[in-house]
């Protein structure tokens, strides 16, 4: 039975987050596009909206943590970004980044937390929607997605009204899968344990997202570490394509047995910014 899935690894920046990022920042008036914009990610947003400013000529800062993927931050400065490190443990990327738009009078483009940036994403499910009926293949039945914030999951969830949500998170980081499964917003743990998946180290889902999620009955699955490089490995003799971590978490969860297969099956993959050490690493079967 064939599985249908959504290479976002191929973006002009290497992720799904140009989509949501460039949505929002055309949305931003000619007059107000002078003071620029403020963003915090650990890099796929980064870059997403450090690309779209590039393009319309605005200025980009973004506030990134000090261990930050190098290739991310490489790529981030390359599109002429202003980047403003941080501590992941001690400070809080959004009081920063807030303060950075006040004082600047920017806008602040948060990576999840905003309708725009979630309609954006949401063009994803529309377009693999597209492609899988010029495919021949039947209308998109249940996505699976990466999650971080949910921010491509709730687009997606919105986009494809008629498809079952199951969103993918490293174990120990599923906050948003236990939130959907407790009816509340919970965050992280405190002792979570260390994940390669950067791009899904959200402490705390937004109630934005998790409210498009739990009204569309979205579902939660983790998957472990192994499972993820498993998945890399896989992604790269199968598919000919490079996923980063956080970008393989839907696939782990199809090829662990944890997603069950069906007509009408979309996975999404979501990144392909690998540290091209850590790679390596993966590829070579190493932990």
């Amino acid at each position: 039975m064939p599985v249908a899935f959504k290479a976002e690894s191929l973006q002009p920046t290497g992720a799904f987050k140009i989509r949501g990022a460039w949505h929002r920042l055309t949305a931003v008036d000619a007059d107000t596009r002078r003071s620029g914009v403020v963003a915090f990610s650990s890099g796929n947003h980064a870059q997403g909206v450090a690309w779209a400013a590039w393009k319309l000529n605005m200025p980009a800062i973004i506030v990134m943590p000090a261990d930050a993927p190098k290739v991310k931050l490489e790529a981030t400065l390359a599109l002429g970004a202003e980047i403003v490190r941080y501590d992941r443990v001690t400070e809080s990327r959004e009081e920063i980044a807030a303060q950075l738009a006040s004082a600047r009078g920017a806008t602040l483009v948060p990576s999840f937390d905003d309708p725009w940036v979630i309609e954006g994403q949401g063009s994803a499910g529309v377009e693999a929607a597209g492609q899988m009926r010029d495919a021949k293949l039947p209308a998109p039945t249940r996505v699976v997605v990466p999650c971080g914030g949910g921010g491509l999951a709730a687009g997606i969830a919105l986009a494809l009204s008629d498809a079952s949500v199951t969103v993918v998170e490293p174990e120990g980081w599923d906050d948003m899968g236990r939130s959907l499964e407790l009816g509340r917003i919970v965050p992280v743990g405190e002792s979570a344990p260390d994940t390669a998946c950067d791009a899904l180290q959200t402490k705390l889902v937004s109630a934005l997202t998790f409210d498009v999620l739990a009204r569309r009955g979205a579902v939660g699955i983790a998957v472990s570490e192994a499972e993820i490089r498993h998945a890399q490995r896989w992604a790269a003799a199968k598919l000919r394509i490079v996923l980063e971590p956080g970008g393989a978490v839907g696939l782990a969860a199809l090829l662990a047995g944890k997603v069950e297969v069906q007509p009408g099956l979309l996975v999404i993959l979501s990144g392909g910014n690998a540290d091209p050490e850590a790679y390596a690493a993966v590829l070579g079967d190493r932990p």
